[in-house]
């Protein structure tokens, strides 16, 4: 026994080891049920999210293309543009790809730039012509800035604009903008009606809320084949 040596562990930094395992459990178990209910939370308020035509941000002063872009003219002469409120809330998270660089030159109507969700995609024309000044590389670090703040910090381009006092003349100012809004919140429920009965049965797609309201980035939940038929009736390029 003269080569046994023992420790009191409560003498030793053995005490502050068990304080830590300790500590651990219990708080490993406490972060499970904490983010179990905050997934419940989102889940829930995804659930009673309605999209209605109060939740839509139309700033005024800010044209709104057909195609459900906006551009806005600053005192530098450039224009930002960027998504409207309407395909955001119809769409939910998007990531943006094949965007255009700057120094290119764009013509109004070409392709600015493709939206992606899961396999979905989504062809972006752009309202205006002109030259691409910059484009806004925040969004690829904290893309939830298009969707939170889509006319100010969730602007997409800049661009130098070549023709627009014609080039605006076929976009929605103020009160038109609003009332076109509207219409096309219209048009959108018009357009799941048919939708859902060309792709899919009614035991697989909840759109509607009781009272026939619609749940707010409906499109999230849909197919390929919807997304494609959204692409040709709102997205499509139309003067």
């Amino acid at each position: 026994m003269d080569n046994f040596n023992y420790y009191n562990i409560f003498e030793t930094k053995g005490i502050e080891y068990i304080a830590i395992i300790v500590f651990f459990l219990i708080l490993i178990p406490f972060w499970i049920i904490l983010n179990k209910k905050t997934e419940i939370k989102h889940s829930i308020k995804k659930a009673l999210s309605f999209l209605s035509f109060d939740m839509l941000k139309i700033p005024q002063g800010i044209f709104l293309g057909k195609n459900h872009t906006w551009i806005y003219l600053e005192k530098s002469g450039n224009a930002s543009v960027g998504l409207d409120d309407f395909l955001l809330h119809t769409t939910g998270e998007l990531q943006l790809i094949n965007q255009r660089n700057s120094g290119e030159i764009i013509s109004k109507g070409d392709l600015l730039m493709e939206v992606k969700q899961d396999n979905k995609l989504l062809k972006i024309y752009s309202p205006i012509s002109g030259e691409i000044m910059s484009r806004n590389i925040h969004l690829n670090e904290t893309p939830e800035l298009l969707n939170e703040d889509p006319f100010g910090k969730g602007w997409i381009y800049k661009i130098k604009p070549t023709n627009w006092v014609n080039e605006i003349k076929n976009c929605y100012l103020a009160e038109d903008a609003i009332n076109w809004s509207k219409t096309e919140l219209q048009r959108f429920k018009d357009f799941l009606a048919i939708s859902n009965k060309k792709y899919l049965s009614e035991s697989t797609l909840v759109i509607l809320q009781d009272g026939g309201e619609l749940v707010d980035h409906t499109l999230s939940e849909l197919s390929d084949e919807v997304w494609q038929d959204f692409q040709e009736k709102f997205l499509n390029f139309k003067d």
